[in-house]
């Protein structure tokens, strides 16, 4: 069982522009840029708030994603995540639906990965906002953050699928929160 530790930020359209120059400037680097759609499945076998099955679409490739909240007062948050990669999305999606799972959200992101050190510093954007995660140990993440110099950084606790909850358009059943084309 893995243990991811992260914190996450939202961001202005300034600092979304700033921080790749900052990055480059610390000696971070660039690993590179993707597209995701996220599609986050309903079942009686999943605790809502605390737990989530996603498979995460990356062009042909995909990632089928158990995620679990552990309990934490600190602004970085720590959970269970369990991820394996999936050669055929489409059958997995059938077997999951065969198991008793639905897809219940469907969220898109464009995201950008930097490596600094032991840290991976994700900049995404997301239908409803500009978000910025670094996943490490707490004290590498405080690390990345005095590095960084962002002044009025505003953590957010809310995670993707609780935003894309929010913010996203009820399809049938389905909540999705897509890019206009």
């Amino acid at each position: 069982m893995a243990i991811e530790v992260e914190k996450k930020f939202r961001l202005t359209p300034a600092q979304r522009e700033s921080i790749p120059l900052r990055l480059t400037a610390i000696g971070a680097t660039l690993r590179g840029e993707e597209f995701e759609e996220n599609t986050l499945f309903g079942g009686e076998a999943l605790e809502h708030g605390h737990s989530v099955l996603r498979l995460r679409r990356v062009g042909e490739s995909a990632l089928l994603t158990y995620k679990e909240r552990l309990p934490t007062s600190s602004q970085v948050k720590h959970q269970r995540e369990d991820e394996t990669r999936v050669s055929d999305p489409a059958a997995l999606e059938l077997i999951l639906e065969a198991l008793g799972f639905t897809p219940v959200l469907v969220y898109e992101k464009r995201r950008t990965t930097w490596i600094l050190g032991k840290a991976e510093i994700l900049i995404d954007e997301l239908p409803f906002g500009l978000f910025m995660e670094i996943e490490a140990s707490e004290r590498e993440i405080s690390e990345v953050e005095r590095k960084l110099e962002i002044k009025g950084l505003k953590a957010e606790h809310a995670t993707y699928p609780q935003l894309a909850m929010k913010h996203g358009k009820r399809v049938s059943d389905l909540i999705e929160a897509r890019f206009q084309e």
